[in-house]
């Protein structure tokens, strides 16, 4: 890696829009300095709302990957040997900061990710919130005693930091993914090597900025740019690397899985999501339609927690799709900076999923109530669209869709429904809408998903353990189960002699 002395940054269009310009930074932060590639590699970003060039990154190649586990594995005896408190004191100014930079953060972030402006507000705030909320629990990662099974023997449960993590994040939440992981295993004890994706590296690269002046130390907190298979292969194949904390799509968690494999690392994977959303006949319809659009088109539909399969039971399907349409129809469309409802997808091979997934249900059936194509707005831009009556054998249906494309399908029974909710590799959330108490109670224990919503849509925050079932992941990030996997259990069986 070559270390970069100067503080002066290139002149980039993002710059105009900031009112601290050093939040804007163009090199990896590795050991408490900013880096350039050994080799001076540079990674082009861009505005998916206009295709603008917005500054080059720093692309660290596999030889500086594992440098940056040199600093992360030096700097972890000093850290987690640190007071609790004084760890937690740490995390706490951090937060302050990101709250005082919270309109700085936004703009960097609807600038290189395309989400609509006041998304980008809410998503520092919830990004925010895990590094105040982890503050507080760095304070007491406990857990519980055991009575001593022999005679004249103490026993004592530790529970102490498992050293280095590794954290991969996606583009569609650059900073609270990001968040989320590392205030866990910062306040945990663990040192960080944190790669965000190369489609949206400068919001990490902001927090890095943030957690220098925050105070944490050299080495503790790393980021580093550059291409996931180069970068994140180094930190696979490194013993030292304890963990490996990762969000993205089922596929590529399967490959990280097998590349841990040889260093048994712990691994937390929050992956593909699928959601399903049933509608019932009793349920209030403006309520539901609303509540089902904030689902869908969230993030212009990139999201994990996306609702992929619309089904309504058919007393009501008829007006709930034609109102569910209208509703779609009515959300606007436009680059992040205009705070649309819809902002651009991140890259035209998502634009082309949505063409497909269109296509496909068309030809097989469905009917188009809306949308259905690409929109005027430019080349990543596609209309919101919703899609009734759409067959079983769909590839929507199987697939996440990840963009503003909406599935409806009537169904029966309880137990149909049930039925073909689950009938997927996915697992991570449903949203339920019904005003029987018992079959919400039934249905919350019947469906196979490490998160259901029952007539609503928010249930995220750094409170709860949010992660899925079966090929939606393993672990649970946030709340006081995500510093579980950042630390191991040490016992001691001690007698005085």
């Amino acid at each position: 890696m070559n270390a970069i002395t100067r503080h002066n940054l290139p002149d980039t269009p993002i710059l105009r829009h900031l009112s601290d310009r050093r939040l804007m930074r163009c090199f990896s932060y590795v050991d408490g300095r900013w880096c350039g590639a050994a080799d001076g590699g540079l990674l082009a970003v861009s505005d998916p709302a206009t295709g603008a060039w917005l500054g080059d990154v720093a692309c660290l190649g596999a030889d500086d990957s594992a440098l940056a586990v040199d600093a992360a594995q030096r700097a972890f005896a000093s850290w987690s040997a640190m007071l609790p408190q004084d760890r937690a004191a740490i995390l706490r100014r951090w937060f302050e900061l990101m709250q005082e930079n919270r309109e700085d953060l936004a703009l960097l972030m609807t600038l290189e990710q395309g989400k609509p402006l006041s998304e980008s507000r809410g998503e520092i705030d919830y990004a925010a919130s895990f590094l105040e909320f982890y503050a507080e629990e760095a304070r007491r990662p406990n857990i519980e005693g055991i009575t001593s099974h022999l005679p004249d023997a103490e026993v004592e449960l530790w529970r102490e930091p498992a050293g280095v993590a590794a954290l991969v994040t996606p583009w569609n939440f650059p900073a609270a993914m990001l968040t989320r992981k590392a205030g866990a295993a910062l306040a945990a004890g663990c040192t960080v090597l944190a790669h965000p994706s190369a489609e949206t590296p400068f919001s990490a690269l902001a927090l890095a900025e943030l957690a220098e002046r925050a105070g944490v130390p050299a080495g503790v907190f790393n980021v580093v740019t550059g291409l996931a298979p180069v970068v994140v292969k180094a930190w696979t194949d490194d013993p030292r690397v304890r963990v490996l904390s990762f969000t993205g799509s089922t596929e590529v968690g399967r490959l990280l899985y097998e590349a841990s494999a040889a260093s048994i690392k712990t691994l937390v994977l929050e992956l593909g999501g699928h959601a399903p959303v049933l509608v019932f006949d009793d349920a209030p319809l403006e309520r539901a339609v609303t509540e089902t659009i904030k689902a869908k088109f969230a993030t212009s539909g990139q999201d994990c927690l996306g609702a992929n399969r619309i089904f309504v039971q058919r007393g009501i399907y008829d007006a709930f799709c034609a109102r569910f349409a209208e509703a779609t129809g009515a959300l606007s469309v436009g680059a992040g900076m205009e705070d649309p409802d819809i902002g651009p997808l991140m890259n035209e091979k998502a634009v082309a999923k949505q063409e497909a997934h269109v296509a496909d249900a068309l030809a097989r059936g469905a009917r188009l109530l809306c949308g259905g194509a690409r929109h005027a707005k430019g080349p990543l831009f596609y209309q919101p669209t919703v899609l009734a009556d759409v067959p079983a054998e769909a590839a929507i249906l199987h697939e996440e869709t990840f963009g503003p494309v909406a599935a409806i399908i009537p169904f029966d029974t309880e137990e149909e429904v049930t039925t073909r909710a689950n009938d997927t590799e996915y697992g991570l959330v449903a949203y339920l809408h019904t005003q029987d108490p018992r079959r919400i109670y039934r249905l919350s224990r019947a469906l196979q998903f490490g998160m259901v919503a029952v007539n609503r849509t928010k249930v995220t925050g750094a409170p709860i353990p949010f992660g899925g079932f079966k090929q939606s992941g393993l672990g649970r990030e946030g709340s006081r189960f995500g510093l579980e996997a950042f630390t191991e259990i040490k016992y001691v069986c001690r007698d005085w002699g």
